[in-house]
């Protein structure tokens, strides 16, 4: 288990498939004597990987990337590394997102147009294991809840399996069965059923839909 010594600077990893984001919100985060980028990926796979093998406290990853988008990235390092900290930054404002961050272990959820406002504390937040919700969230959160509680309506529930949101993202970057077979170590023919069961649970009718959907829920961008 890694844990920050005293007085030793975070170290952060950063994900984001575009450099220029990259390099801002690196310069952010370079600018704090507590915070320091050790490590940068270009899509949630990357960062899965480096993960792996770097010593880092915090994952600061991007919401809409290759590969594996920053949600998938996060449950996946949950599971590998319980104890690292873990934020999302993104640009959309959206309640959805911000409830599938924290239940796949995101300590915070930060917009990028605020990012240069928002980032250091919600840095500073998680490594103190405190969430961190941005400022305008709040207020329409705590409102969204109290009109579905008084209306009776549940919490809004996953359409589709973390399985079957790592193929539809997939199939939406225009890979082959085989290709995603090979990628998530399955057969073309277990990649096929799955692609069945998604067009009949969200009520679509071939991969052009598929690739609306995905785009229009984050999983990859226009």
């Amino acid at each position: 288990m890694t844990t920050q010594a005293p007085g030793r600077a975070a170290r952060i990893l950063l994900a984001d498939d575009h450099a220029l984001v990259r390099r801002g919100v690196r310069l952010i985060l370079d600018g704090e004597p507590d915070l320091t980028v050790v490590a940068e990926a270009g899509d949630g796979a990357e960062a899965v990987a480096l993960a792996r093998t770097e010593e880092i406290d915090l994952a600061v990853l991007d919401i809409a990337m290759p590969r594996l988008t920053g949600l998938q990235a996060a449950r996946e390092l949950s599971r590998l590394r319980p104890e690292l900290r873990i934020l999302i930054l993104t640009m959309y404002d959206n309640e959805q997102y911000f409830f599938e961050a924290l239940k796949s272990g995101a300590s915070g959820y930060v917009l990028k147009s605020v990012a240069d406002r928002d980032l250091v504390e919600a840095c500073r937040a998680a490594m103190r294991d405190e969430p961190f919700i941005y400022p305008g969230a709040v207020t329409t959160l705590i409102r969204r809840y109290l009109d579905r509680a008084r209306e009776g309506d549940p919490l809004p529930e996953r359409a589709i399996t973390e399985r079957e949101e790592e193929i539809l993202k997939l199939v939406a970057e225009g890979h082959t069965s085989k290709e995603i077979g090979d990628l998530l170590v399955i057969s073309a023919k277990t990649v096929e059923r799955h692609r069945a069961n998604l067009l009949q649970k969200l009520g679509l009718k071939d991969r052009l839909e598929l690739t609306r959907y995905a785009i229009r829920v984050g999983l990859i961008e226009p």
